[in-house]
């Protein structure tokens, strides 16, 4: 539509409200049983981590020093936390979002596609559609009216306090704490995050225009091809994980996936594997992306030396 002429803006309350409900989403999937896994297997999930952390580190320098993205556009695009929170983040941290957007949901698609394919190879003939049922109506408790607070409270102040991405942050962190401890249960029905999707997906897309799709086409080959790396360096620490810790290689690839928590998070769940390591790895390198992407974009954007533009 934008692409088409269209000038219809999203009000920014919207964009923002959804960054709450977002980071509230992040902090739901933290568990004591995640806390348990973690801790049983903490020197190998310390070591997988920082490797990602640093995979996906070099990736973005790569691609702001051989195509002509942005600093920290190169940097948030190829981090591989959750799509949403990364396209949420970014604008606050001056990249340039609808071409975040893009090279993160492009990775979503290479990686969804990625691990069906693994779970169809690994299962062979008992491989089955994976199907889950969404209730969108669910039936709501006071836990609802809870995390609606959690959201608007913690929002507001991580916003009133001026913090970079504190509208996302703050519930998160808060929201975290408080459902690891059993304190709350974060209730977020499916029409909820539909909507808070919804709101950020039209404020990205509609401020596409000709130059922004054109630049992202032009750099194509090289986004393509860091996805591809990134994958590959996770492929071949799954196969490491499974002769370290006696694991099969579906829970070892899906939990070294890099992104996606929520469409690996429903493949796990059809596919027999770990469920509670693969979300423990995932969500961990989450929480870990969130808290240092700000410094690596800042890191990447100085010292990513981009080669001169021949079309400027």
């Amino acid at each position: 539509m934008s692409l088409c002429g269209a000038t219809v803006r999203i009000d920014n309350r919207f964009f923002i409200s959804s960054q709450a409900i977002i980071g509230c989403m992040i902090a739901q999937n933290l568990s004591s049983s995640i806390l348990v896994s973690l801790a049983a297997n903490w020197p190998i999930v310390l070591f997988i981590l920082l490797a990602t952390l640093f995979a996906s580190g070099l990736s973005g320098w790569l691609l702001v020093r051989f195509s002509h993205l942005p600093g920290t556009t190169g940097a948030w695009g190829s981090s591989p936390g959750g799509a949403a929170a990364m396209v949420a983040m970014s604008e606050d941290y001056g990249a340039d979002v609808r071409l975040v957007a893009f090279m993160q949901y492009l990775r979503v698609l290479f990686v969804a596609g990625s691990a069906a394919l693994v779970v169809r190879i690994s299962m062979g003939g008992d491989a089955q559609e994976i199907v889950q049922e969404l209730v969108w109506f669910p039936p709501l408790s006071w836990d609802f009216a809870a995390t609606l607070a959690l959201a608007g409270v913690a929002g507001w102040l991580g916003r009133r306090l001026r913090f970079p991405s504190g509208t996302m942050l703050f519930p998160m962190l808060i929201g975290a704490g408080l459902h690891a401890g059993d304190v709350l249960t974060i209730q977020l029905p499916e029409w909820l995050l539909a909507m808070a999707y919804a709101f950020i997906g039209w404020s990205v897309g509609l401020r596409f225009n000709r130059a922004v799709f054109l630049l992202a086409l032009r750099t194509l080959p090289q986004i393509v091809i860091s996805i591809l790396g990134l994958m590959s360096l996770c492929a071949l620490m799954a196969l490491a994980l499974t002769k370290v810790l006696d694991m099969d290689f579906l829970t070892a690839y899906l939990a070294t996936s890099p992104g996606g928590l929520d469409t690996v998070a429903i493949i796990a769940a059809g596919s027999g594997a770990d469920m509670s390591f693969v979300m423990a790895m995932q969500t961990l390198r989450l929480f870990s992306i969130l808290m240092t992407g700000p410094a690596m974009a800042k890191f990447i954007s100085r010292h990513a030396q981009r080669r001169p533009d021949p079309l400027a």
